[in-house]
């Protein structure tokens, strides 16, 4: 049997903090790890070139801490070494899974991880290497949503896959409505004009702008990061027309 042809040969993968935490709500469970390592390298073995962006609020969530009394900036500094945890963390699941990593940090850590710098990183993704961007976008007051519409953008990545807990966009919260419906394809117009809780406002512009598509799907359903890259229908996809 002839192998498919991938859809999209460069992606950029979101993952949010709290998706790493698994059910325990909070940390790092090792078991979701190695469960998203299993999901990039089926995707890699297919010569997917793979970027990451992972989010903190396992750990910990500037937002939150300013709503607190933290002053802002410090709070969201606070958020970005947080994922730079996760990004090592990450990094260390994929490379015992036989996958080569990159972990480049927007803020300077050099004991710990690459600088980002974009003809670097484009480099490691052409010699199979999965890149995992650290640290947001090195300053405060964006999210890591942006920090994955940004570096999608910069690596020149095909498409953005969000990947969730759940199926896909509803048109309520699944979790607490049985009755929500899933909504298969979706213009980013519609994202901003619902308030739909996908990406922030300001990644789906971005993603808008560049005509990047963003792809919403279950991550820990085996094969399905797979499954997208070849273009088939899962999850939702978000693009110019509906």
């Amino acid at each position: 049997m002839t192998p498919e042809t991938p859809k999209y040969r460069r992606v950029l993968l979101k993952v949010s903090g709290e998706t790493l935490a698994g059910p325990q709500k909070f940390g790092l469970d090792p078991a979701t790890m190695k469960a998203i390592a299993r999901e990039i390298k089926g995707v890699v073995d297919l010569k997917v070139q793979v970027g990451v962006v992972v989010g903190g609020g396992n750990i910990f969530r500037g937002l939150s801490a300013s709503e607190q009394g933290m002053e802002r900036a410090v709070a969201d500094y606070m958020g970005m070494l947080a994922t730079v945890i996760n990004s090592l963390a990450l990094q260390d699941a994929l490379e015992k899974a036989g996958v080569p990593t990159r972990v480049m940090s927007a803020i300077a850590m050099h004991e710990v991880a690459e600088p980002y710098i974009r003809r670097r990183a484009m480099r490691h993704l052409e010699k199979g290497r999965v890149v995992i961007f650290g640290a947001g976008t090195g300053s405060p007051y964006f999210t890591t949503d942006t920090a994955g519409a940004l570096r999608a953008t910069e690596i020149g990545a095909e498409a953005i896959l969000k990947g969730t807990k759940v199926d896909g966009i509803y048109d309520r919260d699944p979790e607490k409505d049985p009755g929500a419906v899933l909504l298969k394809r979706l213009t980013y117009f519609e994202i901003l004009e619902k308030g739909l809780r996908v990406m922030d406002s300001t990644a789906v512009t971005m993603s808008m702008e560049q005509r990047i598509p963003i792809i919403v799907f279950k991550l820990f359903e085996p094969g399905n990061m797979m499954k997208v890259v070849l273009g088939r229908d899962v999850g939702t996809i978000v693009e110019s027309r509906g």
